[in-house]
């Protein structure tokens, strides 16, 4: 298996711009339209019972969203329990993840603690669950160190590109603020994936020295925080952030890039548990 070109359907060549083509356009508008339909009936978590403080503050402030806000929040949302499945089957099925130091350990235990809050924030604020709790991955996906480390760094580079559209289009001030704060966690994931590459066992393919994201370049591995500025990935709205994500989400999607369909990967809420209070979330003014 050639790991390197494991994400290899995700984005095009050239200048890496997503495939916006009329094929696609039709996928992604039924990805939307199902975002946009989740029903209510899904049960709510706990996290954000009505009392909750986080759920009082977001209800508060969500009564002025705008159809593009909404758009951003339900491909954040999606985004944010793919995230979440990503992260929970590296720590329970990756045989790899044992293997690692315990810091490395540590961050991929916390990153997944993140996520979870991030998606139940972008839940408050839309009020329903993700259209999408079914997930797809490429073949050796958690069961290859590099496959999996290739995917989660791919993974990151379009949650960051996603919510720099949203600094840039939600229509309030407070909604920008949120978006770039959940930005700089969604660096910090990227950074800190391409710091565990090194540390992979041999035994489990080890050491990774090179990884590749979204932009399908394999990357040198150290130093991991190889960015002067986040990428772009020249989005400039979220149906292209969401054409990134189609591979993951739709099954269709997911033959087409070639990815393993026989195989699915459920998202399993959960109550969170910040690693610091001093990093959680106290509103959408900061």
């Amino acid at each position: 298996m050639n790991h390197e070109h494991a994400n290899a359907e995700v984005f095009n060549g050239g200048q890496r711009e997503p495939d916006i083509s009329a094929s696609s356009a039709t996928t992604r508008g039924g990805f939307l339209k199902g975002a946009a339909a989740a029903g209510a009936g899904v049960v709510g978590l706990g996290a954000l019972a009505p009392g909750s403080a986080l759920g009082a503050i977001a209800r508060r402030a969500s009564g002025g969203l705008t159809t593009s806000d909404l758009a951003i929040l339900d491909a954040a949302e999606i985004a944010e329990a793919l995230a979440v499945t990503t992260y929970t089957n590296i720590i329970n099925r990756a045989p790899f993840f044992k293997g690692l130091p315990s810091d490395d350990q540590g961050y991929l235990t916390a990153a997944r603690e993140e996520e979870m809050s991030h998606y139940l924030l972008e839940q408050s604020l839309t009020g329903k669950p993700s259209a999408y709790t079914t997930f797809y991955y490429p073949a050796g996906m958690f069961a290859d160190a590099q496959t999996t480390l290739n995917i989660l760094v791919t993974l990151e580079d379009a949650f960051i590109a996603a919510y720099l559209i949203g600094v840039r289009d939600f229509s309030t001030p407070g909604l920008r603020v949120t978006a770039a704060r959940i930005m700089g966690i969604e660096s910090d994931h990227r950074t800190l994936a391409r710091v565990v590459g090194p540390d992979v066992a041999a035994a489990n393919g080890g050491p990774i020295n090179t990884i590749t994201g979204i932009q399908k370049t394999a990357e040198p591995a150290a130093p991991p925080n190889n960015n002067g500025y986040e990428r772009t990935l020249l989005l400039t709205n979220i149906s292209q952030a969401v054409t990134a994500l189609l591979p993951f989400v739709d099954v269709t999607a997911a033959g087409k890039a070639g990815f393993d369909t026989a195989k699915s990967y459920k998202f399993v809420p959960f109550s969170p548990k910040l690693p610091s209070e001093l990093g959680a979330f106290h509103s959408l003014n900061g």
